[in-house]
């Protein structure tokens, strides 16, 4: 269910007749409906308190309720405005990457591939799981986002630990550091999972 949920709202509406408005918000009744009426018996039981369900415990905070509307907060494909918060913005946010690319997002900057944002993560950890999914041991680059902000680019808070971004210029990147602790426990972790 989740994995449709987020097709719906990241990526495709159109795919099943539903509207969504300029900020990514579908009303919560609609999307019952196109679930419920999709030809597959195995949704007779959804009910909009399901997707409400879904919204207030994702640990990662990708979807948003307002009312009766449901939005994803981050990874979007789909062209939208963002609303989200802009205040608040922590002083340094972080972003995995291959260990094979961090020299050219150091020089060129970070610009999103395949989303609407780039996606960065308010702590190392975080930083470390996200790019765990694609790499074996993802390099990690620190974001100055004081410096960021204070040169006029706009940083959303989307999810509980996603920031976004619509372009990060390298002269804001540094690396962190392989044996920095934060980062040591992510791969201790790793290990442990093998």
């Amino acid at each position: 269910m989740a994995r449709r949920l987020a097709l719906v709202l990241r990526h495709a509406p159109e795919k099943f007749d539903l509207e969504m408005d300029i900020n990514g918000w579908i009303d919560v009744k609609d999307i019952v409906r196109q679930f419920k009426g999709s030809n597959e018996r195995r949704y007779h039981w959804f009910r909009p308190h399901h997707i409400r369900a879904i919204s207030e415990t994702d640990p990662k905070g990708r979807y948003e309720v307002r009312g009766n509307v449901i939005r994803a907060t981050y990874a979007h494909t789909v062209e939208i405005e963002l609303d989200l918060p802009t205040d608040n913005i922590p002083d340094a946010l972080y972003y995995p990457c291959s260990p094979d690319e961090y020299e050219n997002l150091i020089e060129v900057g970070i610009s999103p591939s395949g989303r609407a944002h780039v996606h960065l993560s308010a702590n190392i950890r975080s930083a470390a799981e996200a790019g765990h999914v694609h790499h074996a041991i993802p390099t990690l680059l620190e974001v100055d986002t004081a410096r960021l902000v204070a040169a006029g680019e706009t940083v959303w808070h989307a999810g509980i630990t996603v920031y976004l971004a619509e372009f990060v210029p390298g002269k804001y990147l540094s690396i962190v550091p392989n044996d920095h602790p934060e980062y040591e426990l992510a791969r201790v972790h790793w290990a442990e999972e093998e």
